[in-house]
């Protein structure tokens, strides 16, 4: 069965940047979508951004301008890169790939900004 590895996340400080990476340990068919969640202490799990297959992005209004989702289809990787991070960005960090039968999900790694 297919898994996704996240990998990036970590402490940094605020205004600082951090890459997340999620590979898939094998190749994933009818891709409708990748996206990045996170979920603060006691909050619910949130998108943070989304990638169609179309190409076309979608960001939460708190990381427009400053967060950027990408894909690398030859790895069967999908990024997202975080910058001028605040410590409202704390938060475990979720990638999820869409596909047409389910959404499958990363491990969540842990990205701490400290003020």
């Amino acid at each position: 069965q297919v898994q996704l590895v996240e990998s990036g996340g970590g402490l940094v400080q605020a205004g600082g940047s951090l890459r997340l990476s999620c590979a898939a340990t094998s190749s994933i068919f009818n891709i409708r979508a990748r996206a990045w969640y996170r979920q603060a202490p006691g909050k619910q799990r949130e998108l943070v951004a989304s990638l169609s297959r179309d190409g076309s992005t979608n960001y939460a209004d708190a990381v427009k301008g400053r967060f950027t989702i990408s894909r690398d289809d030859a790895k069967n990787t999908q990024y997202l890169q975080m910058n001028y991070l605040t410590p409202e960005d704390t938060a475990v960090y979720y990638c999820a790939v869409l596909t047409i039968q389910t959404t499958l999900w990363g491990q969540g790694t842990q990205v701490t900004v400290s003020s």
